[in-house]
């Protein structure tokens, strides 16, 4: 499943973003550095948009949710199929994402970018760390749509952006939004 993705989004486009979605936008007194990223990994800090008083904040927030074991990996993908999402929910930004295919390294990499717009965001989920550690997020997957379907078995949820707003405000159900895209909604190229 995805465990590596992109955001080179700086941060005017996300005032501009929910701007014109009339829902207003804060960040923290101190801007995290939001420099482009062409690699995101597990458990590195990342741009996350959550629900604040009056509106939406970004944040930085640790990609992974502590594991459930000990010595166990973090939860970066979470399954979303016929679940439901009171609370927490999130907004990942991202330009891209990678999926990778084959059995012997180095595997062949796969780069997904949004059709008709330069970033978008992934349904997450975010909770309150524990052990004193940065909040967390993790990225919600669902079936693969056909862009996706010849490369890998699931698909992150990427939410188009009239729905944001519905994502974080539990204003649709669930099974609407968190649904894999259609045809031709996803660009696909071999990047190595």
């Amino acid at each position: 499943m995805c465990n590596d993705y992109g955001n080179h989004i700086p941060y005017s486009a996300y005032v501009e973003a929910f701007s014109e979605l009339k829902v207003p936008f804060t960040a923290p007194r101190n801007l995290p550095n939001l420099e482009p990223r062409e690699d995101i990994w597990a458990t590195e800090l990342a741009p996350v948009i959550r629900q604040a008083e009056g509106g939406v904040e970004l944040a930085q927030l640790r990609w992974g949710f502590d594991p459930g074991r000990p010595k166990a990996a973090p939860v970066i993908n979470f399954r979303s199929d016929g679940r439901r999402f009171p609370t927490g929910r999130c907004l990942i930004p991202a330009s891209h994402f990678f999926e990778f295919t084959g059995s012997r390294s180095p595997k062949s990499k796969w780069r997904f970018t949004l059709s008709n717009q330069e970033w978008f965001c992934f349904a997450g989920l975010w909770r309150p760390s524990s052990r004193g550690a940065p909040d967390a997020f993790t990225i919600l997957t669902t079936a693969p749509g056909p862009d996706v379907a010849s490369i890998h078995d699931r698909q992150v949820v990427v939410l188009a952006r009239q729905d944001w707003m519905a994502w974080l405000e539990l204003a649709r159900p669930e099974s609407e939004l968190l649904a894999p895209l259609a045809a031709g909604s996803l660009h696909v190229e071999q990047v190595r």
